[in-house]
């Protein structure tokens, strides 16, 4: 059975960690807390990887966890040595990543598409010359006022925001899961209700 390769999409370091355009490192942190599972820097490529098992036995399915240490913008070099050393096939790539073009909190999972003005997703698609992946996009909203997006992403969730971060990134969490056991199709129709 092959593995899932499910890529955090973030910025390396503490002086990101509580930014909007982290939220994919806080969801693949969770699903590896969620599985006992820990991250350690992979030998063969610029990345933070946890190998876990969604449930028991040898018929659970396979996850790599995985954190780009390159910065957003360069993730997809990261992604594609780890999906060719893994062996991932595609249509079992799931990028989780922040989304300007969704209120906060929502979530959408899609395969392919544009990347929306989105560096991480454009390395990505880039380095795998392809779009044909799954993205689980976290709404994080549009900026207030004339802030620049650039800025925007950069900061962290104010306080409102966190007051359900962590049931959001929970939900999320419960969305790629959901993805790997049930399939595509059947996630959408349960997470897109939001």
């Amino acid at each position: 059975m092959q593995p899932w390769l499910i890529v955090g999409l973030g910025n390396p370091g503490p002086k990101y960690a509580g930014n909007r355009h982290n939220v994919g490192f806080m969801v693949v942190d969770l699903l590896a807390k969620r599985t006992g599972a820990k991250f350690s820097r992979h030998r063969k490529t610029m990345a933070e990887v946890a190998e876990t098992r969604l449930g028991y036995g040898l018929e659970a399915p396979q996850l790599v966890l995985a954190k780009p240490l390159t910065y957003m913008n360069l993730s997809g070099g990261p992604v594609t040595a780890l999906g060719n050393f893994y062996k991932v096939p595609l249509a079992q790539v799931i990028a989780v990543h922040d989304e300007l073009d969704i209120p906060y909190g929502q979530l959408r999972l899609k395969v392919g598409g544009g990347e929306g003005g989105h560096n991480g997703l454009r390395s990505m698609s880039g380095s795998m010359s392809t779009k044909d992946y799954v993205r689980l996009r976290f709404g994080i909203g549009r900026p207030p006022g004339r802030q620049d997006p650039a800025d925007f992403v950069l900061s962290d969730f104010n306080t409102a925001e966190r007051k359900e971060l962590e049931f959001l990134v929970d939900r999320a969490a419960d969305a790629v899961e959901a993805v790997v056991v049930k399939g595509l199709a059947p996630a959408q129709q349960i997470y897109h209700t939001a």
